[in-house]
């Protein structure tokens, strides 16, 4: 067909190339998270699976019968939703297949592992408390970093009283380790 009986918005409803899942983990790493992270991450691919993507799914199937020229906007906006929730799916459901669960209140000792809260002070004399988490997991504002961010893995394997060199483009920090709780 020629593209002079095209309008320019029919465009809109080509089915988009979805740039490929990334999975933000280290080759061949298992995906670590806390009993609590795997809840979430399980509740989540449940919630899409059986709300979410019936329900765009059938909101697909309704417009596309209707056949009518009024309801081509929406019929977009829900197929893009729909492709939407199925990348989220993948994504949950790859993340999923290489969970590992570890229970911070099963780790002992004093060294920072994986789920331990650790109390720094910057060499100012500042003091914060970082948790490390699961990629999933992480929320750097409240103090959850990932166990793959470079502060996690400069404290990893540290004790109390002992440095950490924390090497960031604008430059190097060290944090001296104050406390390490399992909880």
């Amino acid at each position: 067909m020629s593209r002079a009986f095209v309008s320019e918005s029919d465009s809109q409803f080509q089915d988009e190339e979805a740039p490929e899942i990334k999975i933000p983990l280290p080759p061949g790493a298992a995906n670590y998270m806390t009993p609590a992270g795997a809840q979430a991450l399980r509740a989540g691919l449940g919630a899409l699976r059986g709300g979410q993507r019936p329900q765009a799914a059938g909101a697909v199937t309704r417009l596309a019968a209707s056949g009518s020229f009024s309801d081509r906007d929406e019929l977009a906006v829900q197929r893009k939703r729909l492709r939407e929730i199925d990348r989220r799916i993948e994504y949950l459901s790859r993340m999923l297949a290489r969970l590992e669960v570890i229970d911070p209140a099963a780790q002992a000792g004093q060294r920072v592992l994986f789920g331990a809260r650790v109390t720094v002070q910057a060499e100012d004399g500042s003091r914060r408390v970082y948790r490390i988490v699961g990629v999933d997991e992480a929320n750097p504002a409240a103090g959850e970093v990932s166990w793959i961010a470079p502060l996690a893995r400069a404290l990893m394997g540290r004790s109390p009283g002992e440095w950490a060199d924390l090497k960031l483009p604008e430059g190097e920090q060290k944090l001296r380790i104050l406390a390490v709780e399992y909880s």
